[in-house]
């Protein structure tokens, strides 16, 4: 019996705030074995390949309050390459991706950051990877997505009523993609990049910049990106959109490209590269900083913590993750960002079920 057919509300007890240095030494506490891989079912510990391409050093100055990571209530179970997650009203949504050995998911997760505690939503009409996800006006949005392995991609799309628990379908896109990088920003959902591809051959990053109007439920075309990438960390700052990092075809040729857009003026601007190329990694604004943790490269599994001050238009590193991850999930939660999910090594073989936090204090 999958999550899907059972109501989870697991909660985890509670774990002591360590320093990130101890904790990577050390660990930290869990619930059992709390991954597993693609090919095979069954729990396992974390793979020994972790270990060796673990990656936490920034290039970056160090942050004068570095914060600290926390262990939070697992997912029901250990998924991957969801690609991003979303929240509202102190909920993070979590939907798509692989687990279970397919990567064609429904799931839809909701975890409640008061209660420390996950609970399934309805799930997604159409189970897929690399969904793009965002909320607007109070309702979640999910676009997209692969229906194979970061392949294929479809092009319906969909908006979830939480107090409903209810999908609808809207207007689809007007071309497939999939791992585009979605934002909700006055009144509209700006829907920035990603790739498309039905083999892994012919996978391509996209410069596409597509614009839906939820009141008119039609989609319209706005200044392509300047440069064609896919599974970036992508937000909104006050009136603009931050797209950072990401991958140009492939995690072998990642950037550390970093742009900004004006709706208002349909023009992209050039801003501060992101410290440390990575793609599949979490970019959540917290404190007026943008949090960037986690990703992937060749033979890499990111754990450093980097943060954007708009306002500088420099970057800091802070406390790395405990447990390096990409294609994880990543969203604000109160007054912490929270990371659940991810893969511990390069490449989707692997899924886990952790979930962690981090907080200035």
């Amino acid at each position: 019996m999958t999550s899907l057919n059972r109501r989870h509300l697991l909660a985890a007890g509670a774990a002591a705030l360590a320093s990130p240095a101890l904790a990577q030494q050390q660990g930290h506490e869990h619930h059992g074995p709390q991954y597993e891989r693609l090919s095979q079912p069954g729990r396992i510990e974390k793979p020994p390949l972790a270990a060796t391409q673990n990656v936490f050093d920034s290039p970056a100055p160090k942050a004068a309050t570095p914060g600290r990571w926390s262990a939070k209530a697992p997912l029901p179970l250990p998924r991957s390459e969801m690609a991003w997650a979303t929240a509202f009203e102190d909920k993070m949504h979590v939907v798509g991706g692989y687990g279970e050995q397919r990567t064609d998911r429904a799931y839809h997760h909701v975890y409640d950051g008061k209660a420390d505690k996950w609970n399934d939503g309805a799930p997604l009409p159409q189970g897929a990877n690399h969904v793009g996800v965002a909320f607007l006006d109070g309702k979640l949005f999910a676009i997209g997505g692969f229906l194979e392995q970061n392949r294929k991609p479809h092009p319906r799309c969909f908006t979830y009523d939480p107090k409903a628990d209810r999908w609808a379908d809207i207007a689809p896109l007007p071309r497939p993609a999939g791992s585009t990088a979605v934002v909700g920003l006055g009144g509209v959902l700006h829907v920035i990049g990603g790739a498309i591809g039905e083999t892994t051959e012919t996978k391509r990053s996209i410069d596409w910049h597509l614009v839906y109007d939820p009141k008119a439920d039609r989609w319209s075309e706005r200044r392509p990106m300047p440069t064609a990438r896919d599974h970036t960390g992508t937000l909104a700052i006050g009136s603009l959109i931050h797209v950072i990092g990401g991958r140009v075809d492939s995690f072998h040729t990642n950037s550390n490209l970093h742009h900004s857009y004006d709706p208002a003026a349909d023009k992209w601007t050039m801003r501060t590269p992101m410290p440390t190329g990575r793609s599949g990694h979490g970019a959540v604004l917290y404190r007026d900083k943008v949090f960037v943790m986690g990703g992937e490269g060749t033979n890499r599994v990111f754990g450093q913590m980097e943060a954007y001050d708009p306002k500088s238009d420099g970057w800091e590193q802070y406390a790395p993750m405990l447990t390096p991850r990409h294609g994880l999930g990543a969203a604000l939660v109160g007054d912490a960002v929270h990371v659940a999910g991810g893969g511990p090594v390069m490449g989707g073989g692997v899924q886990s079920a952790v979930h962690e936090a981090f907080s200035l204090g």
